[in-house]
C-alpha cells in the first residue's frame, strides 16, 4: 500500500526508544501548555518587527527579525547561527544541529518576512501591535509565517525537555529567508552559493496551510505562481471626457472587455494551450481530498468569500487545490481615490496571478498569456504586458511513496490527537520545486496556518491551538523520521 493512500490507515503509535510512548507523548503535550504564555510572548515579540519586505524602507527592520531569530535560536542551543544575505537581499537566516551521526539530515524552511498592510484596514487590532484574545494571536505574521517558524522552535524544545535528550535525533538544518513574500528573488542564488551548508536528504517546508484542527490533512503539494502586470494606453493624456466621450479610446473600457475574456462558460481559462500538460487527478487522491468534511456553506464562513464559483465538472476543493487558475488582483484606472475629475484616463492597469499545477511549466505559463494578450487586445489602444520570471514559483508535488508522508502523517496524528482525515494542497504558491532542484531532495509540507487566518489581507491571526498542536506535531516528527527514512550511504 502506497503512503498516498495508507496515511488514512495510520493508528495512534505507542512506540518505545526515540519514538516515545504515551507517557513521552504527553510530557511533550504537557510541556507546550505549560510554556503557552512563554510561547506567545516569543510570538508577540516577534511579531512587533515589522519585518515588511516589498517596501525598502523596512530593511532595518528584516535586520532586526533576522537577527531575533538568531538569538532564539543560540539559546535553544543550535551549535551553529549564521545571517546570511546575497548582496541586493534581504537578510536570512541559517542554523544547524548536526549532531546524529549516520541519522538522516533534514532542512526546514520557511521565511520571516511579511506581507505589507492597511493599516486603516485593521479593525481588530494593530497589525504589529499583537493581541490575543478568544484562542487567538493577532498581527501580522502571527501565521504567515511567524507562528509556523516558531512552533518548529518550541517543538524541538518540547521534544528535548520530554526526551532528555541534549540533541536532535536527525541532523536538523533550518533555512529562513527573507524574501517569501516578494516572490524569492535571491533565494536561487543562496541555494547555489551555499550548497554543502544546506545539503539534506529532505527538505520540510512550513509556509502552508491545515484543513482544520478537528480534521487535519496530509499537505501534498502547492500550486506554481506566475504575476503579471497589464497596461493598456488610451488618450496621450487624461482628456475631460465632456470633449471626446463617444470617440476616445478608453482603457478602462478596453481593459474591462479584455478581463471578461479571461474565462469561458465554463469557468476555464482561455490561454491557448494552458491546460495542455494539466492532468487530471489520481482517483486514490481525489477520493481522499473530497474525504475531507466539507459543506459549502463552512466553507464561505471560513474564507469569506460570499459566493461559490469555478471550472465546472470539480469540486471547490478541487478547483483551490489542483486545477489552475488567473486572478486579477488589482485594476486601476482613472481616479482610484478622490474626487472624480470627469475625464477619460491615459492609462489603466491590471495586476494578474497565475496558479499553475504540477506538469504546468512557468515558462510556458508565461509565453501563453502574451499571445493571449496579443491576439484579444483591442487595436484602439496600446499596451505593455511585464511578466515577473524572476519572481516565479513552479508547482510541486512530494513523491507519492516516499515515506517521509507515512512519517509526517503518524507525527500529525499524534500532534493533533485525532486521525488523519485525508489529503489536501496548498493553492498558494512556494519554492518547493527551486528547494528540491537545487538540493537534489524530496519535499514535504507542514505548517499550522488555517483558511482562517487571514493571509495577506487585516487582521491576521493565528489559532494559538493550531500553532501548539503543530509544535506537538514537530516535537514528534523528527523521531519518526530518524526511523523512517533510509540511512545516508
Amino acid at each position: 500500500m502506497g503512503a498516498a493512500r495508507a496515511v488514512l490507515s495510520i493508528t495512534a503509535m505507542t512506540m518505545e526508544d526515540d519514538h516515545g510512548d504515551q507517557h513521552g507523548d504527553e510530557a511533550v503535550h504537557r510541556f507546550l501548555r505549560e510554556h503557552r504564555e512563554e510561547f506567545l510572548r516569543e510570538l508577540g515579540d516577534w511579531v512587533r518587527i515589522a519585518s515588511i519586505s516589498s517596501m525598502p524602507e523596512h530593511g532595518a527592520d528584516l535586520l532586526r527579525s533576522a537577527n531575533w531569530l538568531t538569538g532564539r535560536l543560540r539559546e535553544i542551543g543550535f551549535p551553529s547561527v549564521e545571517l546570511w544575505q546575497t548582496e541586493d537581499g534581504m537578510p536570512a537566516v541559517h542554523a544547524a544541529w548536526c549532531a546524529a551521526p549516520g541519522a538522516p539530515t533534514v532542512l526546514v524552511y520557511s521565511h520571516h518576512d511579511v506581507r505589507a498592510v492597511h493599516a486603516d484596514t485593521w479593525g481588530e487590532s494593530l497589525p504589529f501591535e499583537p493581541q490575543v484574545r478568544d484562542g487567538k494571536i493577532y498581527g501580522r505574521g502571527a501565521s504567515d509565517a511567524k507562528g509556523q517558524v516558531l512552533a518548529h522552535l518550541w517543538g524541538l524544545r518540547a521534544y528535548l525537555a520530554a526526551s532528555g535528550r541534549d540533541a536532535p535525533p536527525v541532523n536538523l538544518k533550518l533555512l529562513v529567508e527573507g524574501e517569501e513574500e516578494i516572490g524569492s528573488p535571491h533565494l536561487a542564488e543562496l541555494l547555489d552559493d551555499h550548497r554543502d551548508e544546506l545539503a539534506a536528504d529532505l527538505v520540510v517546508l512550513s509556509d502552508t496551510l491545515l484543513w482544520s484542527l478537528e480534521a487535519p490533512a496530509l499537505c501534498t503539494g502547492l500550486r506554481g505562481m506566475l504575476s503579471a502586470k497589464l497596461q493598456l494606453f488610451g488618450p496621450y493624456r487624461d482628456v475631460h471626457s465632456g470633449a471626446v466621450s463617444g470617440a476616445a479610446p478608453n482603457p478602462c473600457t478596453e481593459l474591462c472587455k479584455l478581463v471578461a475574456q479571461l474565462y469561458d462558460e465554463r469557468g476555464r481559462v482561455t490561454l491557448p494551450g494552458f491546460y495542455d500538460r494539466v492532468a487530471e487527478l489520481p482517483p486514490d487522491e481525489r477520493e481522499q481530498i473530497n474525504a475531507l468534511p466539507y459543506s459549502d456553506a463552512d466553507w464561505l464562513e471560513r474564507t469569506e468569500t460570499r459566493s461559490v464559483g469555478g471550472e465546472d465538472g470539480y469540486s471547490v476543493l478541487e478547483r483551490v487545490w489542483t486545477r489552475p487558475a488567473v486572478e486579477i488582483l488589482a485594476f486601476i484606472g482613472g481616479d482610484p481615490v478622490g474626487a472624480s475629475r470627469g475625464a477619460i484616463p491615459s492609462v489603466a492597469s491590471v495586476d494578474m496571478n497565475l496558479r499553475l499545477v504540477p506538469e504546468q511549466k512557468v515558462a510556458e505559463a508565461a509565453e501563453q498569456l502574451k499571445a493571449w494578450v496579443a491576439e484579444r487586445i483591442s487595436d484602439k489602444v496600446d499596451y505593455r504586458l511585464d511578466i515577473s520570471l524572476e519572481a516565479a514559483q513552479e508547482p510541486y508535488r512530494t513523491p507519492p511513496e516516499h515515506p517521509a508522508l507515512e512519517a509526517l502523517g503518524r507525527a500529525m496524528e499524534r500532534g493533533f490527537g485525532v486521525p488523519v482525515a485525508g489529503q489536501m494542497r496548498n493553492g498558494g504558491g512556494g519554492p518547493a520545486e527551486l528547494l528540491s532542484t537545487a538540493l537534489d531532495a524530496p519535499v514535504v509540507l507542514f505548517g499550522t496556518g488555517l483558511p482562517t487566518d487571514r493571509w495577506h489581507d487585516s487582521d491576521e491571526r493565528a489559532e494559538i491551538d493550531a500553532l501548539l498542536k503543530g509544535a506537538a506535531t514537530l516535537a514528534f516528527l523528527w523521531p519518526e523520521l530518524a526511523g523512517a527514512l533510509p540511512q545516508p550511504s
